[in-house]
């Protein structure tokens, strides 16, 4: 037979856990502002998720139950600010990709001026005949 003292030893003490009410809206606010995320919440605390999102429908304005909802908006929104950056990084390329490119023309315009050569392809212009045939070996 085992004794009482025993079994408590094995018994889970998280189980018996209970938390408040402010601390339970304190953590549902910080959800609500996208500081937290539901599984980091859940994984801080030692708490399982279900509770977690029963504290978020019992006390949330913003995310109520039976409607259909992404509770985690952090992923989304980090989504949001990685897709800004990537924006602005090939913008900054296109950019410089630009600025090249008015370089690159502008000295073709003035080699053509200097050296009174067409380097670049005029519509309309002959085809230039090469260098002549070449001996097959």
């Amino acid at each position: 037979m085992v004794k009482l003292s025993e079994y408590k030893k094995t018994f889970d003490r998280s189980r018996l856990r209970t938390f408040g009410v402010k601390f339970k809206k304190d953590i549902v606010k910080k959800i609500e502002r996208n500081e937290f995320s539901v599984s980091e919440v859940a994984s801080l605390y030692d708490v399982s998720t279900t509770s977690v999102y029963n504290w978020v429908y019992k006390y949330s304005i913003l995310y109520q139950k039976g409607y259909v909802q992404i509770i985690e908006p952090m992923s989304s929104s980090k989504k949001i600010k990685d897709l800004q950056t990537r924006i602005k990084d090939l913008e900054q390329i296109v950019g410089q990709k630009q600025i090249k490119l008015d370089y690159l023309e502008k000295l073709i315009e003035i080699s053509e001026k200097d050296y009174d050569i067409d380097i670049v392809k005029k519509k309309g212009s002959k085809r230039s005949s090469g260098s002549g045939k070449t001996d097959k070996r």
